[in-house]
C-alpha cells in the first residue's frame, strides 16, 4: 500500500523581499511580498511521483492562466499552454498504469493534495502584487519543478517515466529561462529556492 508521508508547508510573507534583496533598488524592494515556501515530500514509489506531478504540473498551469488573465502578458499564457502538455503526459502515465487521476474535473485553483492548494493561493496572492513579483513566482514554480522531477528521475526506473519527466525537465528549464529574461527587465534577479544556485547558473548558461 503506498503511504504518503509528511506534507509541510511553511509560508512566510512580508513586504520586504529576501530573495535577490541585494540586487535591487530601494524603491523595487518595497513593492515586492517575500514568499518563503518550503514542501517535503516523502513519496514510497513512482505511482505516488506520478499523481503529485500531474497535480503539480496543473499548479503551474494555473497559476500561470490566472496571472495572464490579470496582467494580460502573452509569457504566462504562452507557457501555460506548454503546462497543459505536460499535465498530459503526466496524464497518459497515469492512463498507462490504471491510476486514479487526482484532477478529473478540476477546475482551475482546485487540487486534490492540500500542499498544493496552499501553494496555488500563496502564489496566485504574490503574483498579483507587481509585474516583477509575477515573474518571480514563475521563476519559483520551475525552481520547484526542476527539482521534484529530477528527483522523481531518481527514484525509477521506468523507461516511460524517465522519458516523460526528461522531456518535462528540459521544458521547465526554458521555462525558467524566459522568466529569469524578464526579471531582468525590471532590473532584478532570482535566487534559487529549492535547486542550487550552481545548478541555476548551468541552467541560465545553457
Amino acid at each position: 500500500m503506498r503511504t504518503m508521508k509528511m506534507l509541510i508547508v511553511t509560508v512566510a510573507l512580508s513586504v520586504f523581499t529576501l530573495i535577490s534583496l541585494s540586487a535591487q533598488p530601494l524603491e523595487e524592494q518595497q513593492n515586492v511580498v517575500e514568499t518563503q515556501v518550503v514542501v517535503q515530500e516523502t513519496l514510497e514509489d513512482s505511482a505516488e511521483g506520478i499523481l503529485y506531478m500531474r497535480e503539480e504540473e496543473k499548479l503551474a498551469r494555473d497559476v500561470y492562466l490566472t496571472l495572464y488573465d490579470y496582467w494580460g502578458f502573452r509569457t504566462f499564457i504562452q507557457i501555460a499552454q506548454s503546462e497543459q502538455k505536460h499535465m498530459d503526459s503526466v496524464g497518459a502515465l497515469i492512463v498507462g498504469q490504471g491510476l486514479e487521476d487526482p484532477i478529473a474535473d478540476a477546475q482551475v485553483g482546485e487540487f486534490k493534495n492540500p500542499t498544493l492548494a496552499a501553494l496555488y493561493t500563496t502564489l496566485v496572492q504574490q503574483g498579483l502584487q507587481s509585474p516583477a513579483d509575477a515573474y518571480r513566482v514563475g521563476a519559483i514554480i520551475e525552481d520547484l519543478d526542476i527539482y521534484d522531477l529530477e528527483n522523481f528521475l531518481s527514484l525509477t526506473d521506468d523507461a516511460a517515466e524517465k522519458a516523460v519527466y526528461s522531456n518535462l525537465l528540459r521544458g521547465s528549464e526554458n521555462h525558467m529561462r524566459s522568466f529569469l529574461k524578464q526579471l531582468i527587465r525590471y532590473g532584478q534577479s532570482y535566487e534559487a529556492q529549492y535547486i542550487t544556485s550552481e545548478r541555476l547558473a548551468l541552467i541560465v548558461q545553457r
